[in-house]
């Protein structure tokens, strides 16, 4: 008894002693996982583990609706925040978009949290965003940082300023947005009260709002122009500045213009100043702290031709289809007034159909047609592709067993109203011929003209739009960068209408379907004073694989996969 009793410590300390060693093997073999973890990691191409991890785990949801929402809660890290109510759209959006095609790439998520963290930096309110201001409101030029060799810790801005109509705006921010992704840029909005509340801030813990009064120079479209002294291209010809130049001899910003030139010769042309996609120009401009841009158009496509950032361009965005179906999910999320127009039309005449087809008439092309063929186009395109059933020439619904018909819902879009009351009169009043399927037509609004800068106007064509995009179908119409952006948004390829052969009032072709949900982009690079670069590039399809020339405008271009 007593040899047992003196045993038993003993026994106690072998027991921890094992212990020990069972602890010490699962420490060994969770680092060794952790190890294989990231490399696994590296070798997928995600710089952050924890960006890879989620990745992986949001793919492996297989429950309903998984697919759709993967993909958002990737882009942005406010689906993570603990206040949803202060931008309804981007936590409720998703659930009414069809599961996207387009999985979303890992370097492309580490770039936007590695944009995140420097806006954070450099954003306004921030003390390196206040320096920035001194030296730019004070005409300082680049050389108190850049002599003081302190060139890795400057902030340097692009500053967006809005024109055209909605459209032309998104098209452009998105641009603007993916530049600033190139040159490592803060991207600052400057919002006129035509669009105070029409988007939330997409960026977590700072804004992307410009202060007016923080800018030496009035800040609206009219402000700056091709002839404006600040124009990079009349400063450059006007030896102001000059290639090889140092940033301390740089003036205190530059004004890009990117708006679109219109050649009336023997057909309409439309280009955009020289120098401003040549590769001797960006690295020009890149010595610039502050820049100023206004476009009109999307850009983006000619940032693709510039060899400088193709690399970086192709890691970002390996499906080429894909560039502003991600970047406008990203930015691009309609504020709450916004949203709920959009939630409470979608609920009341959209959300009950087993079929959506949204349809976007814009009658304003460059010579616009009278209405009646207008609406004889669109039928024309309904009944080639079947996106609509026929109708009997009797209002008697023919005879067939009783059975549940298919609720089809018509979204139809236009500044007018005549194409939603001669399509809804037409299903009002005759039957389809199988009887099957029962049709409803319905047009949020008709405001007669585009008034873009009346902020309820913008606040309506935004939330039609995001209408647009929750559709399973879409019929669109050719020129218009309202339908561009639904399209890319919802990454669906929509029946394109195509303009009306004058000689003929009448399309030769109703409509096409575009290979690529890419917006176009309507006016060529000028690339022919390029010194270095893609000069050569007279034509750049012939010799840029993922470009081709727009459907609806011919010499217009637009990315491809």
């Amino acid at each position: 008894m007593e040899g047992d009793l003196r045993g038993r410590p003993a026994d106690a300390r072998e027991k921890r002693r094992d212990a020990a060693s069972s602890a010490a093997i699962v420490i060994i073999f969770l680092l060794v996982a952790l190890t294989h973890l990231l490399v696994l990691a590296s070798h997928f191409g995600a710089a952050d583990p924890l960006i890879w991890w989620q990745q992986r785990a949001y793919a492996a949801d297989d429950g309903p609706g998984g697919n759709a929402v993967a993909p958002d809660r990737l882009l942005s890290p406010y689906l993570e925040d603990n206040n949803p109510a202060a931008c309804l759209s981007r936590h409720e959006a998703s659930r009414r978009w069809k599961p996207a095609a387009f999985p979303v790439p890992p370097y492309l998520v580490e770039r936007l949290r590695r944009y995140e963290a420097n806006h954070r930096r450099c954003g306004p309110r921030t003390a390196l965003y206040r320096e920035a201001v001194s030296r730019l409101r004070s005409a300082s030029r680049n050389a108190d940082h850049a002599a003081a060799g302190d060139r890795h810790h400057t902030c340097k801005y692009v500053v967006w300023i809005p024109t055209e109509g909605l459209g032309n705006r998104m098209l452009s921010l998105v641009s603007t947005f993916l530049y600033a992704l190139l040159t490592d840029r803060v991207l600052l909005v400057h919002e006129p009260p035509e669009m105070e509340g029409l988007f939330c801030e997409p960026f977590p813990g700072t804004t992307w709002l410009l202060p007016p009064a923080d800018f030496p120079h009035k800040l609206d479209a009219a402000a700056f122009s091709s002839r404006s002294k600040e124009s990079y291209v009349n400063m450059l010809h006007n030896n102001i500045i000059r290639y090889g130049y140092d940033a301390q001899v740089l003036p205190a910003y530059v004004y890009l213009h990117l708006e679109t030139v219109f050649l009336l010769t023997e057909s309409i042309k439309l280009r955009l100043q020289n120098h401003t996609f040549c590769e001797e120009d960006h690295r020009l401009l890149n010595k610039f702290d502050w820049m100023v841009v206004k476009s009109d158009n999307y850009f983006a496509v000619a940032l693709f031709m510039m060899p400088m950032y193709r690399r970086e361009l192709e890691r970002m965005f390996p499906a080429k289809g894909a560039v502003f179906h991600h970047l406008g999910r990203y930015l691009l999320r309609p504020g709450n007034r916004v949203w709920g127009m959009v939630d409470r039309f979608f609920e009341g005449y959209l959300a009950g159909a087993d079929e959506r087809l949204g349809m976007h008439v814009r009658n304003k092309q460059i010579f616009p047609v009278p209405p009646e063929i207008m609406f004889k186009q669109i039928l024309r395109c309904a009944r080639e592709h079947h996106l609509l059933p026929q109708v009997l020439a009797t209002s008697e619904p023919p005879t067939a067993e009783a059975k549940k018909k298919k609720a089809v819902a018509v979204l139809m879009l236009s500044l007018k109203p005549e194409y939603h009351d001669k399509l809804h009169a037409m299903y009002y009043t005759n039957a389809t011929v199988a009887g099957d399927v029962v049709v409803s037509v319905h047009q949020p609004s008709h405001d007669g003209e585009q008034q873009s800068d009346a902020r309820a106007h913008n606040e309506r064509a935004l939330a039609e739009i995001y209408l647009l995009s929750f559709c399973d179908r879409m019929v669109t119409t050719g020129w218009s960068t309202f339908g561009y952006v639904a399209q890319a948004l919802a990454g669906i390829r929509p029946w394109m209408l195509l303009p009306v052969n004058r000689s003929k009032m009448r399309a030769d072709v109703a409509c096409v379907r575009p290979p690529s949900v890419e917006p176009c982009m309507h006016p060529q690079p000028s690339l022919l004073t390029c010194q270095q670069g893609p000069r050569h590039l007279d034509d750049p399809v012939k010799r840029v694989p993922f470009l081709r020339h727009c459907e609806d405008v011919p010499l217009g271009l637009k990315l491809l996969d």
